[in-house]
């Protein structure tokens, strides 16, 4: 589908209004943090953005978090948060290059490679413009090894740069989700300062892992309003309003999209083509007038002319998206409303109407999460510590365990019955209900 096609489609949405006051969010407290990293020389650089689980085929219990740090590359963490392996992001290739950046990582289940079945961690490589693919091996993590390993195919090209120096304007690679059918295997990647989705398919290039690009869909930057008038977000100078988040319910075949200052979208999978994108909530500050603060160099939105177009649920920026399956088409679709540090939850079903929110707050050990971006939750029991399940969240403001002054970041793991059972309505939990390993 064309940009300009879809540009007409947004001028032409319209939200439904007068939908129903929620409660407000509902509380819920970790029960297991990573260790803190740290964004500055000290620390590596390291910045915690996204997480994602990969589940033992016959060990639930020893299933593992895998968390991107950014310029520092990937954490793997045990279920107890404990790091049980370091891997560092490419370096540069050249004195005035970009190094790696890894910002977004998801995995996949079964995919052939080399002949056998090899469960994947793929990773959106921000500075280089790659899809890096990392295999998993269950028996190093039995026997308490390193787990992952590198197997990105030498000659894969930059996802969305024209050649190597256009790589380094770092409109790149960024957001990243991943999903299987049948015995194929792909990834959605978001591309960062534009707009554009593209759809790749993994492919086995002599035992290392390759892409093709299926489809490209661009996002509308800018938006007719109900009174007439247009709007584009808030950005930097020469941005467009880019997503990160995002999540694919595997058994619906639909992708769920965060474009930041607007909203999230819900677009159909139809053969492993783009279909149309269809808005199911929008940020409170929708259609909000802005300035640019030049001195400053950022965006001021002038509260006071807010027209009221804005949704009731996600606060700027829309991040982290996940999906909960249940059983039977039942579920949620979870997205990280950054700008109050909440979470707002949609049914799966239907017209993925708003159930409501909750927060992540202070307990008696581990602090609260402010300023999330990724998040990842799976229904399969993960041993006695997570036996119904397991949400995983990134943390932009982790309190250091030693107390001092430097900002940290880090990733939270909350029993998924704990947030079900927050509600005034609780919500679903059905363990095994979809398993994310069969991908039959």
């Amino acid at each position: 589908m064309s940009a300009s096609a879809v540009t007409a489609l947004a001028a032409a949405f319209l939200l439904v209004s007068g939908v129903p006051a929620h409660p407000g969010p509902v509380s819920v407290t970790a029960r297991v943090e990573t260790p803190a990293v740290y964004d500055d020389e000290a620390g590596g650089n390291a910045d915690a953005d996204d997480p994602a689980v990969w589940v033992d085929p016959t060990s639930p219990g020893r299933s593992i978090v895998i968390g991107t740090l950014k310029e520092a590359g990937l954490d793997v963490y045990g279920l107890d948060g404990r790091r049980l392996q370091h891997i560092a992001a490419p370096a540069a290739p050249g004195e005035d290059a970009a190094t790696g950046r890894f910002n977004n990582v998801d995995i996949v289940y079964g995919f052939e490679l080399n002949g056998r079945k090899t469960d994947l961690a793929l990773v959106s490589d921000r500075g280089r413009d790659r899809i890096r693919a990392f295999a998993i091996d269950p028996a190093a993590v039995a026997a308490g090894r390193a787990p992952l390993k590198d197997v990105t195919a030498a000659d894969v090209r930059p996802v969305f740069a024209a050649d190597e120096s256009a790589v380094d304007d770092q409109r790149t690679a960024y957001g990243l989700t991943a999903f299987s059918d049948e015995d194929e295997a792909y990834v959605v990647v978001s591309q960062r300062e534009e707009t554009r989705l593209r759809l790749l398919e993994l492919e086995d290039r002599g035992g290392r892992v390759g892409y093709r690009t299926e489809d490209t869909l661009d996002l509308p930057a800018s938006f007719t309003l109900p009174d007439g008038k247009a709007w584009a977000p808030c950005a930097d100078p020469g941005e467009r309003p880019q997503v990160e988040g995002m999540a694919v319910d595997q058994e619906e075949h639909v992708l769920y999209a965060a474009q930041e200052a607007v909203g999230l979208w819900r677009i159909d999978l139809d053969d492993e083509e783009f279909d149309t994108p269809r808005m199911i909530d929008r940020v409170r500050e929708y259609g909000t007038p802005w300035t640019y603060d030049t001195a400053e160099e950022e965006c001021v939105l002038d509260t006071a002319a807010d027209p009221g177009f804005g949704g009731e649920h996600l606060s700027a920026d829309a991040e982290g998206v996940t999906v909960y399956h249940g059983a039977n088409g039942a579920g949620y679709v979870l997205a990280s409303s950054q700008g109050d540090n909440t979470y707002s939850v949609y049914g799966r079903e239907g017209d993925n109407d708003h159930i409501g929110s909750f927060a992540v707050t202070d307990g008696p050990a581990i602090d609260g999460v402010q300023h999330s971006d990724g998040a990842t939750v799976v229904n399969v029991p993960l041993g006695r510590a997570f036996p119904k399940g397991l949400l995983v969240t990134h943390d932009g403001e982790a309190t250091p365990a030693d107390g001092d002054d430097r900002e940290g970041t880090n990733f939270k793991l909350t029993p998924w019955d704990a947030v079900a059972g927050a509600f005034p309505e609780p919500l679903t939990v059905d363990t095994r209900s979809f398993d994310p390993r069969d991908t039959d």
